[in-house]
């Protein structure tokens, strides 16, 4: 296969971290610019890759060399960066969640599927096969007929000037954290998920939220509680709960690619560990998006509209408490 040839549009953390290192050592992606609103920054992200250094978003877009672009911005430059891209003609890897809006991903999911442009949002996790392995295991009956399922993820608390707590650049744990439970839960429920009940709180005078918590609910009567935040000790798992038995997965939304996973099957008959391969969700996930841009074949976007219509259903009908318990705000959308 040709390598997909990519530019970075900005020098976010995550891309410094899990993206660029796999973007190079995977064959089927060519890293040829990275840019960055400051010189000295994109010069030395492009020298550590021996690529072109760019400065300023716009500049790189235009290069003739640049076939994809991945987006690692802030989550409210998201869709200003995702649809210059497209206008572009390039395709585009971008981080979640894909724009802050749902109205905004409808219309760049139109507008990359009326040009034939592969747009991807950047969910790392379902492209790790631990989860095939636990849908196998519910399918097969091992726990019996699902009757709910439990996810979180949180991280500890960030500094206080921490891009996560500015409401201006999209952040919020909703947005940054949230979208993983939910989308879990969407994998193992369904689409057709309903917001039943929300909570979100502000901490710390903080302007978004720093926690929050949703039960969703199937059309089938099988109950999701997700749990999100940026002020907790670190959890990243989930559980699904059967007539019969039950199970657990830690390490569940950002393992890195060594991990063993385990999968905790717990049954009447006793507790069996079930060790899988290690997997790289990082470099499955660059390897579906080079494959789809070499196919032609544009990927299915029913899993990302749908959860941007949860996100803003949570966000929208939440009950919000603000610094203490007994402060509390019922309803309303976050700022």
């Amino acid at each position: 296969m040709t390598p997909v040839r990519i530019g970075i549009i900005g020098c976010a953390s995550i891309a410094h971290r899990r993206m660029l290192p796999a973007m190079a050592a995977l064959p089927g992606v060519e890293i040829v610019a990275i840019a960055s609103r400051h010189v000295d920054k994109a010069s030395a992200a492009a020298r550590a890759y021996a690529c072109r250094a760019v400065t300023g978003y716009e500049a790189l877009l235009h290069l003739d060399e640049v076939e994809a672009v991945y987006v690692p911005l802030p989550n409210a430059m998201h869709a200003t960066w995702i649809e210059r891209a497209l206008d572009a003609g390039k395709h585009v890897l971008a981080e979640k969640p894909l724009t802050t809006s749902v109205s905004r991903t409808h219309e760049l999911v139109a507008t990359a599927r009326s040009r034939g442009l592969v747009l991807m949002e950047n969910v790392m996790f379902l492209h790790h096969s631990q989860h095939a392995a636990v849908r196998s295991l519910v399918a097969d009956g091992a726990i019996g007929e699902l009757r709910a399922f439990h996810a979180a993820f949180a991280v500890p608390r960030r500094p206080a000037d921490d891009i996560r707590y500015s409401a201006d650049l999209g952040g919020g744990a909703l947005l940054d954290t949230g979208v993983y439970p939910i989308r879990a839960a969407m994998s193992f429920l369904g689409n057709d998920l309903q917001v039943a009940s929300a909570v979100l709180t502000r901490r710390h005078g903080h302007s978004v939220d720093s926690a929050g918590q949703a039960l969703l609910c199937a059309s089938n009567g099988v109950g999701a509680s997700v749990t999100f935040g940026l002020d907790h000790a670190y959890r990243s798992g989930y559980e699904l709960w059967g007539s019969e038995g039950r199970i657990v997965l830690e390490h569940a939304f950002t393992p890195p690619a060594d991990h063993v996973p385990v999968v905790r099957l717990e049954r009447p008959s006793g507790l069996d560990e079930i060790l899988l391969a290690p997997d790289d969700q990082v470099a499955n996930t660059l390897d579906a998006f080079a494959t789809a841009i070499e196919s032609g074949q544009l990927p299915d976007h029913d899993g990302v509209l749908r959860q941007a219509v949860l996100v803003d259903d949570i966000r929208t009908r939440a009950r919000l408490y603000v610094d203490h318990a007994t402060e509390r705000m019922p309803g309303g959308s976050l700022s």
